[in-house]
């Protein structure tokens, strides 16, 4: 399961993994996304605030998440990592290899800091 707020004021969505990840996260992500896109163009940014990956719960999930990250990754500007995960570095690192936005980590409880860097300056 997926927690997910909409800042529709600057354009971002900070998401929380709370559970494996299901087929039907990435479907709920697009139907919030997909709209955003089409009206407004690109996304300012996405907050992905784990303090662990929590896997996925089955291959269909993994794929589906795959296919979540390539149809999307070029609509949305900046992406931030907040965790304190060890693999968080190694996954930043590989993502950058395969995706068009930047990516930047934040320690854990830094939310609003990830925010601020999104839309370019404190709120």
């Amino acid at each position: 399961m997926i927690d997910q707020h909409w800042d529709a004021d600057h354009s971002i969505l900070t998401i929380r993994p709370r559970s494996a990840l299901s087929a039907s996260d990435f479907a709920s992500l697009s139907r919030t996304v997909d709209p955003q896109i089409e009206q407004g163009g690109d996304l300012a940014g996405l907050i992905i605030d784990a303090s662990r990956f929590p896997g996925w719960e089955s291959y269909s999930a993994m794929v589906s998440h795959v296919r979540f990250v390539h149809d999307h990754h070029q609509h949305v500007k900046k992406i931030a990592i907040v965790t304190d995960s060890a693999i968080a570095g190694v996954a930043q690192h590989l993502a950058s290899l395969f995706v068009a936005p930047p990516i930047r980590r934040f320690p854990a409880g830094q939310v609003e800091q990830a925010n601020e860097w999104i839309s370019g300056g404190p709120r």
